[in-house]
């Protein structure tokens, strides 16, 4: 599953909607809370990113996210 993470680069500033940036997971799970759980243990893990939201990427979704240029999954 393809998981995408919105966040904050920092904690220390009060969240703004300008400075939201994205990465995206690849997520071994067996359902889509587990998944969510995971997606944010590894960033909360490897960054100190303040995170705002995890969102499992449809099908459609994923098409459109690699068409637009900018996917990659991130590794850590």
């Amino acid at each position: 599953m393809i998981y995408k993470v919105f966040y904050q680069e920092t904690k220390d500033r009060s969240p703004r909607r300008e400075s939201t940036r994205s990465l995206y997971l690849e997520v071994e799970a067996d359902n889509e809370l587990e998944g969510r759980i995971k997606a944010r243990k590894l960033v909360e893990e490897n960054t100190d990113y303040n995170i705002e939201f995890i969102e499992l990427l449809s099908d459609k979704h994923l098409e459109y996210e690699k068409e637009s240029g900018t996917f990659q999954v991130t590794e850590f």
